[in-house]
C-alpha cells in the first residue's frame, strides 16, 4: 500500500540520501494463528489472539500520538471475511513441505465460517482499521505464511503464493510493495521472485551469525538462548543500516535492528536493560544518520497488554526526544524504498 502520512511526518520523502538524518522503521508481522499453528495449539495461544483485538487499536492510537509510521506485514489468509472468500482465492500450486505440519492448507476446511465465529484465523476488520490510519502501510507476510527454506517447497510455489497475496490485497485496493519473510527465511532466488512481483523492500536479518536465514531445525536451544540474552545485554554491536547500504539491493534490504521482545514476568527485573538496549541503538542511528529497524508481532501484545504498551510508549518517547534533538524521522518500509528509488532517479 502506498503510505499515507501521519502526524509529525512530512508528506513526501526527501530527495537525497546524503541528508544525514536517522530514521526509525517499525514493522509488524501480522499473522494471527497462522504464524504459530505448526508448533502451538490454539488453546496455548488463545489469550494472545483474543488480546490482539485490543492491542492493535491501542498501538495505532499510540503511533498516531507519536507520529510513527509502520509497516504491517500481513499473512494473506488474514485478509478475508469468511471461509468461502478464502477458499476461492487459493493458488493452484501449493507448497509441499517435507514436514507436513508446515502447510496450513489441510486445515482450511476446519476453520470457522467467518471472523465473528473465528477471530483466530480472520482479521479483515483489523486490516480495515489499520488501513484507515494515515502512515500505516499494509505489506505482505506472504499468502500462506510461506517458509522459503524448508525442504520440499520450491520457488515456483512461492511465486504462486505471492501472486495470491497480491490478489488478496487488490480486494482492498492495496498495492503491496513491502515484504517480511515468515521465520525470516529467504535466499537470492526468492528475492528475484519478489522483484518480479513488484516488491520494493524486504526486511533482512541482522548482520550476525545468530540471525542468519536458516531452516527451523537449525534454530538450536543455544542459539535461541543467546538471542534472548542479547535483548538485554550488549553482546554485539549496534545493527543499523545506512540508506546507501539499503540502496545496494533490489528489492531494498532494510535489515532488522532489534526484535521488540514481549514483556516477561520472570524477567521483569531486567526491563530497564531491555529498554536501554533499544534506546542505545536508536540513539546511535539518530546521531549517525542511520536506520534503526524495530519489529515485533501484534500478537505478542495480546497478553500482558498494558505492560507491553507501557514499554512501547517508553520507546516512542525516546524516539520523540531523538526527533527533537537530531531530527530523527519515522518511515515505514515503503517510504524507505520510495526515498531510495527517488535518489536513484535523480542521480541517474
Amino acid at each position: 500500500m502506498r503510505p499515507a502520512v501521519g502526524r509529525g511526518a512530512s508528506a513526501e520523502p526527501s530527495s537525497a540520501l546524503s541528508r544525514k538524518v536517522g530514521a526509525l522503521v517499525v514493522s509488524l508481522d501480522f499473522e494471527l494463528y497462522w504464524g504459530v499453528r505448526d508448533h502451538r495449539t490454539l488453546d496455548q495461544y488463545r489469550a494472545n489472539l483474543e488480546g490482539v483485538r485490543r492491542a492493535v487499536p491501542a498501538m495505532l492510537d499510540m503511533f498516531a500520538q507519536y507520529g510513527v509510521q509502520a509497516t504491517w506485514a500481513t499473512v494473506g489468509f488474514v485478509f478475508f471475511d469468511n471461509r468461502e472468500q478464502l477458499l476461492s482465492a487459493l493458488p493452484e500450486r501449493k507448497p509441499v513441505y517435507s514436514d507436513s505440519r508446515l502447510s496450513p492448507y489441510p486445515e482450511l476446511e476446519r476453520i470457522g465460517t467467518d471472523e465473528s465465529s473465528d477471530p483466530f484465523h480472520y482479521g479483515a476488520s483489523l486490516l480495515r482499521l489499520i488501513a484507515a490510519h494515515p502512515g500505516q502501510e499494509i505489506g505482505t507476510h506472504t499468502f500462506s505464511h510461506y517458509c522459503c527454506l524448508e525442504p520440499g517447497q520450491d520457488v515456483a510455489a512461492f511465486r504462486e503464493d505471492l501472486a495470491a497475496a497480491r490478489r488478496a490485497a487488490a480486494r482492498y485496493h492495496l498495492r503491496m510493495e513491502s515484504l517480511v519473510f515468515p521465520r525470516n527465511q529467504y535466499s537470492r532466488p526468492y528475492l528475484e521472485i519478489c522483484r518480479e512481483m513488484g516488491i520494493r523492500a524486504y526486511r533482512g536479518n541482522e548482520a550476525s551469525w545468530l540471525y542468519r536465514s536458516s531452516r527451523g531445525d537449525e534454530h538450536t536451544l543455544g542459539r535461541r538462548f543467546v538471542r534472548k540474552l542479547e535483548a538485554y545485554l550488549p553482546l554485539s554491536a549496534h545493527t543499523c543500516a545506512s540508506f546507501e547500504q539499503v540502496a545496494l539491493e533490489s528489492p531494498c534490504n532494510i535489515p532488522s535492528s532489534r526484535f521488540l521482545r514481549p514483556y516477561s514476568p520472570l524477567l521483569a527485573w531486567l526491563e530497564s536493560l531491555r529498554l536501554r538496549r533499544i534506546v542505545s541503538g536508536m540513539t546511535h542511528a539518530a546521531r549517525n544518520g542511520l536506520i534503526y529497524h524495530l519489529w515485533w508481532h501484534p500478537e505478542n501484545f495480546g497478553t500482558h497488554t498494558d505492560k507491553n504498551l507501557a514499554f512501547l510508549e517508553r520507546v516512542l518517547r525516546a524516539y520523540a526526544r531523538l526527533r527533537a534533538e537530531y531530527g530523527m524521522e519515522s518511515l515505514n518500509m515503503g517510504q524507505v524504498a520510495a526515498r531510495v528509488g527517488e535518489a536513484a532517479v535523480r542521480s541517474g
